[in-house]
């Protein structure tokens, strides 16, 4: 018998999962609101006429999340890819704002 068909375990399983869904639906909201703060920075970079991509502040946000990982005792290198993912979209996000930048559908 498997952890799984114990009737003993299956609270413990559903305790667990739910407690994982709560951290999940939190992450989203998290990150909805970090991509809201993102594009007014992006807003901000197009009217200023800044570049969508600043590599030195990326590179300090993966250095400093590398060592909140390494203290919250989370893989850096896991935190590293994590971060480069989402840095990627922000690019990808402030280079669309850039570029409808003086359009007259730009808000």
């Amino acid at each position: 018998m498997t952890a799984a068909d114990d009737p003993a375990t299956r609270p413990d399983l559903a305790r667990l999962r739910a407690t994982i869904d709560n951290i999940d639906a939190a992450l989203v909201h998290l990150l909805a609101e970090r991509f809201k703060a993102t594009q007014a920075v992006g807003r901000l970079k197009a009217d200023a006429g800044m570049p969508p991509a600043d590599p030195a502040r990326e590179d300090r946000q993966i250095a400093r999340l590398r060592a909140l990982a390494d203290d919250a005792g989370l893989d850096p290198l896991f935190a590293e890819k994590f971060l480069a993912f989402i840095i990627a979209e922000v690019i990808r996000h402030h280079e669309a704002i850039s570029a409808s930048h003086g359009s007259p559908d730009a808000s």
